[in-house]
């Protein structure tokens, strides 16, 4: 096995290679972000959009951010009027996350748009995320870098999805499996 190549990790390219805005400004958002938005307390989810729109996020009117969330850069991050945001959900945001308007994003799923040339480097890739009007991403869903997400479609929990999901479809990656292989 030892003819099969090991990236050297001490080379591989910085963990700073999606910040685009100063190391203040990205320390100082790790510190409101543990105050007011992943914070488990029940305070104000207006609370919460102010702090996120104060960093740069878009987002529209009437929007619910619940508990426990994380967002890495809020600068990236746009979610449309009436959306909700559920508990524990995690923006891992590298590139960026556009919500339409009254997308639900429900309890733990996770949306991350970047990941590494393991082949290669390990240096970061990152491809944006885009989900339409009056989606439903259900529970403990993971969301990957580049995929686009139809108006009114429904992804059922526990559900990756790695590849498009066209309007109005109902996303559930076993049976997607099943009707490839089966």
């Amino acid at each position: 096995m030892s003819d099969i190549p090991v990236i050297d990790l001490s080379k591989a390219p910085g963990e700073r290679a999606a910040w685009d805005r100063r190391s203040w400004v990205v320390y100082l958002w790790a510190i409101c972000e543990l105050l007011f938005v992943t914070n488990p307390w029940q305070i104000s989810s207006t609370l919460r959009v102010r702090v996120l729109r104060a960093f740069g996020a878009e987002i529209g009117e009437g929007v619910v951010f619940r508990p426990r969330t994380r967002v890495k850069f809020p600068w990236k991050l746009a979610i449309g009027a009436r959306s909700w945001i559920g508990e524990g959900v995690w923006f891992h945001n590298q590139d960026h996350i556009r919500l339409g308007n009254d997308v639900v994003i429900s309890q733990d799923t996770f949306l991350t748009t970047g990941s590494h040339r393991h082949r290669l480097d390990m240096g970061l890739i990152t491809r944006p995320i885009t989900i339409d009007d009056g989606a439903w991403v259900t529970s403990r869903c993971i969301v990957l870098g580049g995929v686009s997400i139809g108006r009114s479609a429904l992804v059922k929990p526990g559900n990756r999805v790695d590849t498009a999901v066209p309007a109005n479809a109902i996303w559930d990656a076993s049976a997607v499996v099943a009707e490839r292989f089966g």
